[in-house]
């Protein structure tokens, strides 16, 4: 029997846009700057959903000649987010075949929207760079809420804005690529899509189903054949 679905969210970073190409980028720039070695790329993907903290930190420790202390943690995760900010879309795409997976949902009169704890100011920026902003019918950010991600209420908050009761929140699938959206959206009652091809370190690689995922997809043409799948009907 097909679920009927009212609404598609998604996370941001790992998930709908591949945006490591530019955190890279900036460890690889500020790393030169400082005369460091450069942290392996696939190391920095991984922390990407961790944050700007976690790639921050994991450069610094990868130069274990430098004292780390959190007043250097602070300056230098500052110097990232500006030098982010400034620059925030050479390389991000989003994720192959994931356009046109929103293009169905937009012919189909679907809704679809981005939960994500990246900060507002970012977030906006990225979606206006690749021209998203447009057609995202729901954008929401830590700023939002007086709890993020995995808390429920960044869900609850997507369902309100697109005017979707709690009671019929199953009707809505949310993907994202680390275990606090699987654990968030758990809680508000949607439907969830685990990205496992996003920024997941191998040491959690084992443990996915253990996530409690609805749906597991190993790559991007796999949630995009999902989402077109029987097993979905849309209204």
């Amino acid at each position: 029997m097909s679920q009927f679905v009212k609404a598609v969210l998604f996370d941001l970073d790992g998930t709908l846009i591949d945006t490591a190409a530019d955190f890279v980028r900036i460890i690889n720039t500020m790393s030169q700057q400082n005369g460091w070695q450069v942290p392996p790329e696939a190391q920095i993907r991984e922390q990407v959903s961790a944050g700007a903290s976690a790639m921050v930190k994991l450069m610094l420790e990868h130069n274990q000649q430098l004292a780390l202390t959190d007043e250097m943690l602070q300056t230098y995760r500052e110097q990232f987010l500006a030098d982010y900010a400034a620059d925030i879309c050479v390389d991000s795409q989003l994720f192959a075949t994931l356009d046109e997976a929103l293009a169905r949902l937009e012919l189909n009169n679907i809704p679809w929207g981005i939960v994500t704890n990246k900060p507002r100011h970012l977030a906006n920026a990225l979606l206006e760079a690749m021209e998203l902003d447009s057609r995202c019918a729901v954008l929401v950010c830590p700023e939002d809420v007086s709890r993020s991600k995995p808390d429920p209420e960044p869900m609850y908050m997507a369902l309100e804005k697109l005017g979707i009761p709690r009671g019929a929140a199953a009707s809505v699938l949310y993907a994202g690529d680390h275990v606090r959206d699987i654990e968030a959206g758990n809680a508000a009652g949607m439907t969830t899509i685990l990205a496992a091809y996003g920024y997941i370190p191998p040491e959690d690689q084992s443990s996915l189903k253990k996530w409690g995922a609805d749906h597991i997809v190993e790559t991007p043409e796999a949630l995009s054949k999902l989402l077109a799948s029987n097993q979905f009907e849309y209204l």
